[in-house]
């Protein structure tokens, strides 16, 4: 469960730091089955610009460790605090391990969802140390907030937003292997560039409360 000031952080900054961390083995487990499925290019597969795979989506029907690591303690304890006591683990959204590796262009600044509709909590699970210099996540605290945002991708290009100086408000997140970011939807955020010769492996996973409106039963 989540203290008081670190429920509230993540209502008015639009991010968290989990206070739980994945066990070694368990990162370890993820890496493998990442690789593995990365090396044999296992569809659906993304690619850069030099043909490089650097990301597999349908995580959750893959590798079994995928999913028990979303619905596990260290994840679900927490996010409980912001979502209730049931929570959808999301196979439509997100889903997806990436690497980021040696590379001079930076993501642009993004939302997952344009507006609030009903509530979307994105967990990135880092599966190797991130720092700026390997391409950490950059969040702008209290985007999360703005209404009237008509775009997902490519935020810099749209003149309100660019000429507000929201942006250069952005904040580095340096993790450790292990460390887990709880982030709501639709703040501003981006992957930074990784100016090492290393990379940087992360997966992400969708969350949303159980609708309370919903009769039906759903085991």
């Amino acid at each position: 469960m989540l203290t008081t000031y670190q429920m509230n952080h993540f209502r008015h900054c639009g991010y968290l730091l989990l206070p739980t961390r994945l066990p070694d083995d368990v990162v370890e487990g993820l890496k493998e089955a990442i690789r593995k499925d990365i090396d044999a290019e296992v569809e659906p597969v993304v690619r850069d610009t030099e043909g490089r795979p650097v990301r597999v989506s349908g995580l959750l029907d893959r590798h079994p460790v995928f999913e028990e690591t979303g619905a596990s303690d260290a994840v679900v304890g927490p996010l409980s605090s912001l979502l209730g006591p049931n929570i959808l683990m999301l196979r439509n959204r997100h889903n997806h391990a990436t690497m980021n590796f040696r590379s001079h262009k930076r993501d642009d600044f993004h939302r997952d969802n344009v507006q609030w509709s009903r509530g979307l909590l994105t967990v990135i699970f880092y599966l190797e140390d991130t720092t700026v210099e390997n391409g950490c996540t950059e969040v702008v605290p209290g985007t999360h907030l703005l209404p009237g945002v008509e775009e997902l991708h490519r935020l810099a290009d749209i003149s309100w937003i660019d000429n507000s100086g929201l942006l250069d408000q952005a904040v580095p997140v340096p993790v450790q292997a292990g460390q887990m970011m709880a982030i709501d939807s639709t703040i501003f955020h981006r992957a930074g560039s990784n100016s090492t010769d290393g990379s940087r492996m992360s997966m992400t996973i969708g969350y949303q409360s159980v609708d309370e409106l919903a009769d039906a039963p759903d085991p």
